[in-house]
């Protein structure tokens, strides 16, 4: 878009793994596309709830080297979350030198925390947390390292070692029930239709 920042990978890694979960693998995938083209080795860990949820599969798989699977109910790939398929990769493989990682703020937060132990630099997509996309609203404000930043200004690309990712979750469900009550009221046939 317009604002925010663009996502810049060190020329000299030798293998980026990208992290995705859910709907943010569509916004992992272009991202690991370019990098494709552009000669680097790349791979990914897909994650969901079941099969059914872990999306773009045939177009991840035509961009990387090599795709890892993770779902909550073991109905693809292994039976667990994408941290447990990264640990077992970043044990076995001493190349990979680069993470990109999009999805649900949690997932990224335990990617993250894992990455860290393993110096590995690694870079989170925080478009989960964006409303207006011009920084008027404020809703996409975080910490990182420190510092206040509009995900939709300074974003959404930030290192994820530098994000406060308690303080991101808070925000998130600052309208958790004011969501429930808006799908309920869906649901049952209230609220506004639009006439």
């Amino acid at each position: 878009g317009p604002l925010g920042n663009s996502m810049e990978v060190p020329k000299d890694a030798k293998k980026i793994l990208g992290v995705g979960g859910g709907v943010g693998i569509p916004a992992l995938y272009p991202k690991l596309k370019v990098l494709h083209q552009e000669g680097y080795k790349v791979e990914a860990i897909l994650g969901g709830r079941s099969e059914e949820y872990v999306i773009f599969k045939k177009e991840m798989e035509a961009v990387c080297d090599k795709v890892y699977y993770a779902t909550d109910d073991g109905t693809l790939g292994k039976k667990g979350f994408v941290t447990d398929v990264l640990k077992e990769v970043l044990e076995n493989d001493k190349e990979i030198d680069y993470i990109i990682t999009v999805g649900p703020v949690i997932m990224m937060k335990n990617v993250c925390k894992m990455t860290k132990e393993y110096n590995i630099p690694t870079i989170v997509s925080m478009n989960p947390l964006m409303v207006d996309g011009t920084g008027m609203c404020g809703a996409c404000r975080i910490e990182v390292g420190g510092e206040t930043k509009f995900v939709c200004m300074d974003g959404p690309i930030f290192d994820g070692h530098l994000v406060n990712f308690d303080l991101a979750m808070t925000r998130l469900n600052m309208f958790k029930q004011q969501e429930k009550l808006s799908l309920e009221l869906y649901e049952h046939g209230g609220g506004h239709h639009g006439r």
